[in-house]
């Protein structure tokens, strides 16, 4: 009777499975239907789709065995999504917003520490902290959010973000940081960065390569946003001083240069947000995007009309800029917007994953030649 009873029940627990799944992905197919993907516009060959759903859905980054673990800014959740299906990860975080994994853990970036999780296959979810890093960050909620990445030496390069729309940030803020999780080192790698929410290291030279957010109040079409490169530990990219190539700061302008700082490698439009990017190393999408740039531009919530909520490519031959365009837009109507694209990943298959905040959905990118 007991053995009946086990089979019964294991019988019991895997139709439950069944049912769950078929619901989850009843529920992923209704929110395709709700979002309105066909307005996306994007390059010839190149299908998009939902491929999850994940509440405020932000920084991406993926275990050896496919799963996906996705960050928050709005709440304490971090998610982990594996073969379709989206858990909790961990929660009762702050503002858990940045994630990276290696070895087999992962880190989760709160606003003023860094937790360190067993990201085994098999954890307990949701899983708790197996410590947090001794290395510690100012706990200023402005620009306090963070996006986090380990870099080809191992470290783990963490951002503060100016604590501030426009001030002199001192010695503690508006810098990129790198980091050893198996020490106490915390070294700074550049200044004069006002608020970095998306980085990645060059397939070739290895070099750090970030977006940045310019500052506000300065009018609809100044300053602009940009994309740098790091070529030497300790550079200064000019904020509060100077803002893209050649914008002296209206207040604390005065008296400099900008041909004293380490100017952008690209202008981006001003106020478009952009937030994550990679360097594509698939061989999925065509030839010129190889070893390019996508980012994503969450969009402008100021401007007296909109812009940004899209993907920009930056094209590259080396490390050369050879042009910037619109890679995918049709987020912003008019001027409201369905989704805010923010962070991007690119898969073994070379197809590329799109996290949204305002969707609360991850999209898969794949080209298919016709």
């Amino acid at each position: 009777m007991r053995y009946l009873q086990t089979i019964e029940l294991k019988e019991v627990v895997m139709r439950a499975g069944w049912i769950v799944s078929f619901v989850l992905l009843i529920s992923l197919s209704a929110v395709a239907k709700q979002l309105p993907l066909e307005k996306l516009k994007m390059p010839a060959g190149f299908q998009i789709s939902v491929w999850a759903q994940v509440p405020g859905a932000r920084s991406l980054a993926q275990a050896p065995d496919g799963r996906i673990f996705v960050g928050s800014r709005s709440g304490d959740k971090v998610y982990v999504v594996k073969d379709g299906k989206t858990s909790i990860f961990a929660q009762g975080l702050d503002t858990p917003n940045g994630v990276a994994y290696k070895d087999g853990k992962l880190y989760v970036a709160e606003i003023a520490r860094i937790h360190e999780f067993d990201a085994s296959p098999n954890v307990k979810l949701p899983a708790k902290p197996l410590r947090a890093l001794p290395q510690s960050f100012p706990s200023d909620t402005h620009h306090g959010w963070k996006f986090i990445r380990f870099g080809p030496d191992g470290k783990l390069y963490v951002p503060v973000g100016a604590n501030c729309n426009i001030c002199d940030p001192g010695t503690d803020y508006a810098r990129i940081y790198r980091i050893d999780v198996n020490g106490t080192s915390k070294e700074e790698v550049a200044s004069g960065v006002r608020n970095t929410v998306g980085f990645d290291f060059h397939p070739q030279s290895k070099e750090l390569w970030f977006t940045d957010n310019g500052r506000d109040w300065m009018g609809d079409d100044r300053p602009p946003c940009e994309v740098n490169r790091l070529t030497k530990t300790g550079q200064n990219f000019g904020f509060p001083f100077c803002h893209g190539k050649d914008t002296l700061d209206p207040d604390f302008g005065k008296g400099k240069k900008c041909s004293d700082y380490v100017a952008p490698v690209v202008e981006l439009r001003a106020h478009v947000a952009p937030l994550g990017m990679r360097f594509y190393t698939g061989s999925q999408f065509p030839a010129p995007y190889k070893d390019s740039i996508i980012l994503a531009e969450h969009g402008s919530w100021n401007r007296s009309t909109p812009q940004g909520y899209r993907l920009t490519f930056v094209k590259l031959n080396g490390s050369n800029v050879e042009k910037t365009e619109s890679f995918i837009e049709g987020w912003l109507q008019g001027d409201s917007s369905w989704g805010r694209p923010v962070d991007v990943e690119v898969l073994p298959d070379g197809s590329m994953l799109i996290s949204d905040d305002k969707a609360g959905v991850i999209y898969r990118l794949i080209y298919k030649v016709k």
